[in-house]
C-alpha cells in the first residue's frame, strides 16, 4: 500500500511466560510469534514496517535480521502509546497501522478491511464481541453508537465494566493524526502509563469518527501472556491448517491430531494418519500415504509412497513408490530411487538408494550408493568410520 507505515509493538518481557526468553520469541507452528506478525504485516505491502523492542533487545534483532524492518528501542515500558512514540521519527507521511508481536493470527484481510476505512476524516479501530471480555478495555459508545473512547478494565467503572465489544488494540490512522495526537498523552491512568488507546477520545473530541471493523474469528486478535493461552492458539493455528488442507483434498484420520510447522504441499489422495509432524518445506506426491507418529522434515516423497509409522524423515527425496519404516530414520543427505524401501528400524545418511533397492530391517547405511536391485541384509553397517577416524 502507498506509503504505509506498520509498528509492531514486541518490546515486553513476558513475565507471565516464565522464560528468559523474550515472550514474542515463542515458537507458534515452528516459527517466532512476533515473525507470523510480520510477515502478515508485509503482505500488506508498506513502505517501511517498525519494531518496537525493549526486554531482550538483541535477541530480537538478530532473530529478525533478514527481515527488512526498522528497529525502535523503547528502553522503558511506560505503556503502548509510549511504545508507538518510539518509532515516530522514522514515519511517513501516509497511514499507520499498530500491530503486536503476540497477537500472531492476525488475518492479511482482516487488517486491509481496516485500512481501507482510513482517511483524513476517520481512524480505524479493530474490535471484538467476547462473552467474557475480563481483562480488556472496553468500547464507549456515544448515544449515536459512535465510538468516543476506550477504558481499560482496572480504570472502568461498574456500568463499563459490562460492555462486551472490547478493544483489540490493533489501530490504523494517518501519521498525522498520530503525530498530533501522541504528546498528548497522559500518564495519569491506574497503571501508571501513556495508554495508545486514549487517541479515541482524542479523536472523538476533534470531529473525526471512529470507523470500528471486527475480524472473522476472536482468535485473529487473541494475545499470549501465558503458556496456557500459547498452547490455546497453537491448537487454533493447526485446525485452520488442518481444514485448508482437507479442502485441498487430504485425507487427515483426525484433524485435531496434525501439527504443520511449516509448509506442507500435497497431490491429489494423500492421506496422513494421527500424530504426525511436518517442520519446514515437505512436498507429499499424489498418493502418499503416511502412518501415524511421523515426523517429516524439508523433505520431498513422491507418489504413491508409503511411509509406515513412527519413522523420522529429515531432508531426504524420494523418488515414488517407496516404502519407509517402520520406525525408519532417514537423515539428511538420503536420496530414495523410485521403488527404493527402507524399512524397520533402518538409519540411513547421505545414502543413495537405487532403483528397487532394499535395505528391509536393522541395518545403518551412511555415505554409501547403492545401484539397481540390491539387497542388504540385517545387521549391515555402511559407514566412513575406521574405527578411530571419519573420512
Amino acid at each position: 500500500m502507498h506509503d504505509l507505515d506498520i509498528v509492531i509493538l514486541a518490546a515486553g518481557k513476558g513475565t507471565r511466560m516464565r522464560s528468559p526468553l523474550p515472550k514474542v520469541l515463542h515458537t507458534l507452528a515452528g516459527k517466532p510469534m512476533v515473525q507470523h506478525v510480520l510477515e502478515t504485516a508485509q503482505a500488506l505491502n508498506p513502505a517501511r514496517t517498525h519494531v518496537v523492542i525493549g526486554h531482550g533487545a538483541d535477541q530480537l534483532r538478530d532473530a529478525l535480521a533478514e527481515h527488512d524492518v526498522l528497529f525502535a528501542l523503547q528502553e522503558e515500558q511506560k505503556g503502548t502509546g509510549h511504545a508507538v512514540a518510539q518509532a515516530l521519527a522514522r514515519l511517513g507521511n501516509g497511514i499507520v497501522l499498530v500491530l503486536y508481536g503476540d497477537v500472531p493470527l492476525i488475518r492479511r484481510d482482516t487488517l486491509a478491511n481496516l485500512l481501507t476505512q482510513v482517511d483524513e476524516q476517520h481512524m480505524g479501530l479493530l474490535t471484538v464481541t467476547l462473552d467474557d471480555p475480563g481483562g480488556y478495555g472496553r468500547i464507549v459508545r456515544d448515544s449515536d453508537g459512535q465510538a468516543v473512547a476506550i477504558v481499560e478494565q482496572k480504570d472502568a467503572n461498574d456500568e463499563q465494566l459490562s460492555i462486551t465489544e472490547c478493544n483489540t488494540g490493533i489501530m490504523a490512522m494517518t501519521s498525522a493524526q498520530l503525530k498530533r495526537w501522541l504528546p498528548q498523552l497522559s500518564a495519569e491512568n491506574a497503571q501508571g502509563e501513556y495508554y495508545l488507546t486514549d487517541v479515541i477520545a482524542m479523536a472523538a473530541s476533534e470531529g473525526i469518527k471512529v470507523a470500528t471493523a471486527q475480524p472473522h474469528d476472536a482468535t485473529e486478535v487473541e494475545g499470549v501472556n501465558n503458556r496456557a493461552q500459547m498452547a490455546r492458539l497453537e491448537r487454533a493455528y493447526q485446525q485452520q491448517t488442518a481444514e485448508a488442507l482437507m479442502a485441498q483434498g487430504v485425507a487427515l484420520a483426525d484433524p485435531a491430531r496434525i501439527d504443520v510447522r511449516g509448509t506442507l504441499t500435497c497431490g491429489h489422495d494423500v492421506f496422513i494418519d494421527v500424530g504426525c509432524v511436518f517442520e519446514g518445506n515437505v512436498e507429499l506426491g499424489e498418493g502418499v500415504r503416511v502412518g501415524p507418529y511421523c515426523v517429516i522434515k524439508n523433505s520431498t516423497l513422491g507418489a504413491e509412497s508409503v511411509i509406515d509409522s513412527h519413522s523420522v524423515i529429515d531432508s531426504t527425496v524420494a523418488a515414488g513408490h517407496n516404502q519407509i519404516g517402520p520406525y525408519a530414520r532417514l537423515r539428511p543427505g538420503t536420496r530414495l530411487a523410485v521403488k527404493a524401501k527402507v524399512g524397520n528400524f533402518v538409519e540411513t545418511k547421505n545414502a543413495e538408494v537405487g532403483e528397487g533397492s532394499k535395505i528391509n530391517h536393522l541395518s545403518y547405511v551412511g555415505d554409501a550408493t547403492l545401484g539397481r536391485e540390491v539387497n542388504v541384509g540385517a545387521g549391515t553397517i555402511t559407514c566412513n568410520y575406521d574405527g578411530v577416524n571419519k573420512h
